[in-house]
Parts: C-alpha cells; sequence; structure tokens
C-alpha cells in the first residue's frame, strides 16, 4: 500500500484562476505539490504580495484556492483508498496484518484502552513515609534519622580535623621553604612545593567526598528498606515483634539526649509576632514574625536534642508531603555552584544529613544548570532570529552579546528552587539572583530582586508552601550603617 500510497503523492498540479482588470482578461496559474504542506491562508497571501495582485479579488481568490486544494486532495484520497482496497482484494496485503496494526494504533490512541500508569519508586515510598510519620513509629523515625545525622557530623568531624592537620603540617613546610628562599632554594622550588601541597589537598578533599557519597547513599538504602519494612509489618496484626522494633531505638536515644542535655544550650532568639489583614473586600490574615537570627539557622540540626528542638523537626516531617510547606529565600551570586559564600554554607548543611527523599544537593545543582543552558540556547537563538530578520540596532546586538557572555548564568531576579527533607525546618529553597544594587539603599519596586520576590511568592500560593522566611533587608552580611546593621541579622518568617 505504501508505494500506492507514493504514487498519488507528491504530485504537481497546476492551479488556475481568470479575473478581470477593466475590460483584460488575465488568468493567474501556479503550480502546487500535493499534499500541500502550507496553509492555505499563508500561501493565499505570498501569492497577493509575489504577483503584486489587485486587493479587489482578494477574498475570491483565497476562496477559490482554498476549494481546489480541498477538491483535489479528496480526490487524492478516494484513489489511495482505492488502491488499498484493490490491494487487499488481490492479495497483495496480509488481511490478518492489516486488523492487527489498525487494531494496535486503535489501542494505543484510545484512553479506554491505554495502560494504566505504573506508579514510580518514589511515589510509592513517599506514600508510605506519609503514613507512617502519621503513626505511632514517628518517633522512632526521627530517632533513626537522627541518628544517621549523629554518624555523617562524626564522619564530617574527622574530615575536617584530617584536612586541619595537613593544612597545619603543610604551612610549617612552606615557613621552611621560604626561609631558605633566595639562599638554597629558588622560586621554582617554592612553585613545585606549592603544587604538590594543592595536589594533596585535592586528594584528601576527594578521598572524604568519595567516602561521604558512599555513606549516604548506604543510609539511604538502608533507611528505605526499613521503612517498607516497618510498614508491611504495620500491617500484619500477628507480628508480635513488631512493638519491639519500634520502642528499641527511642529508648537507647533518650539515654544519650538525657546524658547529653546539657551540653546543648540554644541562644535565646529575639523575635516579634504581628498579623496583618491584606485586601479591600475579601480580606486574608498573615502572620508576619520579626526575628534575629542566621538564615541557615533554619536549616542546621542540632546534635544534642531538647523537646523544643525535636517539636520543630517532628513538624518538618510532618508537613513533608502535605500542603503547608515551610520555604526559605537565599540571596546568591549569579553561578549556578556551590563553591563560596552562603552557597557553601547552605551545601555544607544539607552534607551534615542524608536526604532520603530527594536527591544530593549538587545532583538537583546539575539538573538546574541544564534546565539553564536549554533556556539560554532558546533565548539566544530566539534573539539571533529578531537580530537577524530586521532589528539590526545597538539594543539588539548588546542583548545578543550578553546572552553569548552569560550563556551558564542567571540573571538577578531570577531563581532556582531544590528541596530538601534533611534541613532542620525548611522543605524548599528559593536561591534568589542578586547583584550589588540591593545593597546601595536605592531600591525600587521594578528592582530585578523585588521582582524576584514577586514571583517566589507566587510560586509559593500556587505550589502549597504556607512559611517562607526573607531576609529583612535582603542581605546576609552586616553593613556600616547603623541601621542597617541593626537589622542586618534580622530575619522576616512569613506565613500565608
Amino acid at each position: 500500500m505504501k508505494k500506492n500510497r507514493e504514487r498519488f503523492c507528491n504530485r504537481e498540479r497546476e492551479f488556475v484562476y481568470e479575473f478581470k482588470v477593466g475590460s483584460q482578461c488575465l488568468e493567474l496559474r501556479v503550480p502546487l505539490k500535493f499534499p500541500v504542506q502550507e496553509n492555505a491562508s499563508h500561501l493565499h497571501g505570498r501569492l497577493m504580495l509575489l504577483h503584486n495582485l489587485p486587493c479587489f479579488i482578494e477574498k475570491d481568490l483565497k476562496e477559490a484556492l482554498s476549494q481546489f486544494i480541498e477538491e483535489e486532495s479528496l480526490r487524492d484520497h478516494d484513489r489511495n483508498a482505492e488502491a488499498c482496497l484493490e490491494a487487499v482484494t488481490s492479495s497483495e496485503v496480509d488481511l490478518h496484518q492489516l486488523a492487527g496494526s489498525w487494531a494496535k494504533a486503535y489501542a494505543e490512541t484510545t484512553l479506554e484502552h491505554a495502560r494504566p500508569e505504573e506508579p514510580s519508586w518514589d511515589e510509592d515510598f513517599a506514600d508510605v513515609y506519609h503514613d507512617l510519620i502519621h503513626s505511632p513509629a514517628s518517633e522512632t523515625l526521627l530517632n533513626l534519622e537522627h541518628n544517621y545525622f549523629v554518624s555523617i557530623s562524626e564522619l564530617i568531624g574527622e574530615r575536617d580535623v584530617e584536612l586541619k592537620k595537613l593544612r597545619e603540617r603543610q604551612g610549617v613546610e612552606m615557613e621552611k621553604v621560604m626561609q631558605e628562599l633566595g639562599k638554597s632554594l629558588t622560586d621554582q622550588d617554592v612553585n613545585s612545593l606549592a603544587a604538590q601541597h594543592f595536589e594533596s589537598q585535592q586528594d584528601l578533599e576527594n578521598k572524604w567526598a568519595n567516602e561521604l557519597k558512599q555513606s549516604t547513599a548506604i543510609q539511604k538504602q538502608e533507611y528505605q528498606e526499613w521503612v517498607i519494612k516497618l510498614h508491611q509489618d504495620l500491617k500484619n496484626p500477628n507480628n508480635s515483634s513488631l512493638s519491639e522494633e519500634i520502642k528499641v531505638q527511642p529508648n537507647q536515644f533518650r539515654e544519650s539526649a538525657e546524658a547529653n542535655g546539657r551540653i546543648y544550650e540554644e541562644q535565646r532568639k529575639l523575635e516579634e509576632s504581628f498579623t496583618i489583614h491584606l485586601g479591600a473586600q475579601l480580606k486574608t490574615m498573615h502572620n508576619l514574625r520579626l526575628l534575629r537570627a542566621d538564615m541557615l539557622d533554619f536549616c542546621r540540626h542540632k546534635r544534642h536534642h531538647r523537646s523544643g528542638v525535636k517539636l520543630h523537626r517532628l513538624q518538618t516531617a510532618l508537613s513533608l508531603y502535605s500542603t503547608s510547606l515551610c520555604g526559605l529565600v537565599l540571596l546568591v551570586d549569579n553561578r549556578i555552584n556551590s563553591y563560596s559564600g552562603i552557597k557553601r554554607d547552605f551545601a555544607t548543611v544539607c552534607q551534615e544529613c542524608t536526604d532520603f527523599h530527594f536527591p544530593r544537593i549538587e545532583e538537583q545543582l546539575e539538573v538546574v544548570q541544564q534546565v539553564v543552558l536549554y533556556a539560554r540556547t532558546q533565548r539566544r537563538s530566539k534573539l539571533k532570529d529578531a537580530y537577524d530578520s530586521g532589528n539590526r540596532n545597538g539594543g539588539s546586538d548588546d542583548k545578543t552579546k550578553n546572552a553569548d557572555r552569560n550563556y551558564l548564568n542567571i540573571l538577578p531576579g531570577e531563581f532556582y528552587i531544590t528541596r530538601h527533607s534533611n534541613l532542620s525546618e525548611i522543605h524548599v529553597a528559593f536561591h534568589l539572583c542578586v547583584d550589588d544594587n540591593v545593597k546601595s539603599g536605592n531600591i525600587t519596586a521594578r528592582d530585578p530582586a523585588i521582582m524576584g520576590l514577586r514571583n517566589i511568592l507566587k510560586v509559593c500560593c500556587t505550589h502549597d508552601v504556607t512559611t517562607i522566611s526573607i531576609p529583612l533587608l535582603l542581605v546576609h552580611d552586616m553593613s556600616e550603617g547603623p541601621l542597617h546593621s541593626y537589622l542586618c541579622n534580622r530575619t522576616e518568617r512569613h506565613t500565608i
């Protein structure tokens, strides 16, 4: 049947249109290749422009062209159908194979015959965890997570000690070399030693990074398997060992918590709360809490639990798969990484505890980089098309150059989102890109940082983020001004 279809396709037919201009009879002949891929309206506009046709025949020409294309297409379909039927009756085509292909096409395009979507492991685990965290086993889950956190914290502590010893030893070696510089050693010897020190640090950091990655992967697998098994055991009422399994860890944890409870003393926070109503007719209530704290205090876990800290962690776990999520705004630069500043500190906090539900912070940032790369590619191609199509002025050229120069970076006012289940009071982090303009003190309502905050609040409203923590003056560091320095270390926490 493909041969018959090809026989009637790709044929060229001539469209003939006669019209009068005054006393002259004119004729328009246009060869058309069938099947016609172009829209009839677009083809009609091209003919009017190309042949400089009078406007009074525009409507009639369009109707004649559409009718010609429709009639010739129907004739082709009829011929094709007759050829297919003829091939079936003459046994050129296997009837069973034809019926099978039709049945397959119908089943794949009809909803009632579509296969149900297979549930993913992440969705199943989320449902199981949500059931367990709202059951008597919730304390056991939190204690197990805390034990894993302590294990990773000890591993990170060993890494920091070993790196500190290496740097101290390298510092002593460098001092000795600098004392001999110009006597028995040259600049080349100093550079060679510095290169050796850098390589040694990189090797040690890579070794510990791989060990931490492997440990968190093992913890995540063990935790998820244990959660699934516990959920299955809860469904079996005849399981006598279940109650003991749930009780063992809390007792052990209470002993260690009581023994170390005096060591940890939480810093007292200064805070004030307000309730405001917004709206003219339909008023909505918002709770504002002005808090003096470090932004990362909402993310850090405390090594030695107290009752208040544990309640915060329980509340965060209970609302993980709910419609009342908690968010945090971090002010970052235009590079999507975790190498410096608040980004590095935030990534360090994320690494202190294994995330049992979402990918690691490094993996999420890699996905964001890929998305930004694709978006920049699309934006650059559109700017290039606009520039090539006639917008050859200085502004378009500058935009194109900026798109090329900042190809892998985000712009001020843009933000990316990371998801977390391993932070103390936060589920979602909004990484808002800002520039030095936020420190100038003359921010307007149309500033990119303010527009970015508006977009973040829109995302919060549409995705069930009901509590969000925002740096009050859009800065994380202290400044020289007295009022600014007083308020800089304050955080506004907004409950929607």
